[in-house]
């Protein structure tokens, strides 16, 4: 759950990494903090990373914290923070060779999940869209370990959109899908960007003119890989061809 204040223009995240990454990538201000007393056990690991500006911190009970960010789930921390900053410009082939789009992911935690593959397996940035799709809120960003904070990532309002403005950009564009190429086998030479459909319906067909379906081999036809499943695989594929890993 994210609240946003109109006043700071900021939202709610929780748990011990996601603000742990937040302080460390200095990329949003962390304004207020809340926490039980005593405070959590690897409340020093925050503590290692805290800013020089001062951060007020208040302390609650856990059906606060609980209350505050809809989960019980929050690690005893919760942290109001600036907005996420989304990359305003387009990603650029010869600096950002490695990007994944995710086209209309609709449960928060594959978001998250999806994300913190594309930071470990060297992946260069994130196109997301808009449409039909879940927000990056607290709980991708609890998914995602806060690693999403290191990323690069970009909203487009549909797939449409973000296939043509990649394909015009020069990526080679690879779609996960059914019915594919053998994933096992292609090149994926860089500049590349793979795509990653919706969980229930996959990659709509009027889409595939934008790139080459590819499909990772399973036991039988009838059955499909979870869609971050799919997406850390062909990610750990490429990471580890290029030497990103």
């Amino acid at each position: 759950m994210v609240r946003k204040n109109k006043q700071t223009q900021g939202e709610l995240i929780y748990g011990i990494h996601p603000l742990i990454e937040v302080l460390k990538a200095k990329r949003r201000k962390v304004i207020s903090i809340y926490t039980t007393k005593p405070v959590p056990k690897q409340w020093r690991e925050i503590e290692r990373v805290m800013p020089k500006y001062p951060i007020p911190i208040q302390y609650v009970s856990r059906d606060v914290l609980a209350n505050m960010s809809g989960t019980t789930e929050h690690q005893s921390v919760v942290a109001w923070v600036q907005t996420f900053p989304f990359r305003n410009k387009n990603f650029e082939p010869k600096n950002q060779p490695f990007i994944i789009m995710l086209d209309s992911i609709q449960d928060p935690r594959n978001l998250g999940a999806i994300v913190r593959s594309a930071y470990c397996a060297g992946a260069s940035g994130v196109v997301m869209t808009t449409k039909n799709s879940a927000p990056l809120n607290a709980v991708a960003i609890k998914s995602s370990a806060g690693l999403a904070e290191h990323l690069e990532i970009q909203q487009v309002s549909s797939a449409q959109e973000g296939l043509q403005m990649l394909s015009n950009l020069g990526y080679s564009i690879y779609l996960a899908m059914l019915n594919g190429r053998d994933a096992m086998k292609e090149s994926y030479d860089l500049p590349i960007c793979i795509v990653i459909g919706n969980e229930a319906i996959g990659i709509a067909k009027q889409l595939q003119k934008y790139g080459t379906p590819v499909t990772l081999p399973q036991k039988t036809a009838d059955v499909s890989y979870n869609a971050s499943v799919a997406a850390g695989i062909l990610l750990f594929m490429i990471g580890t061809k290029h030497k990103l890993i």
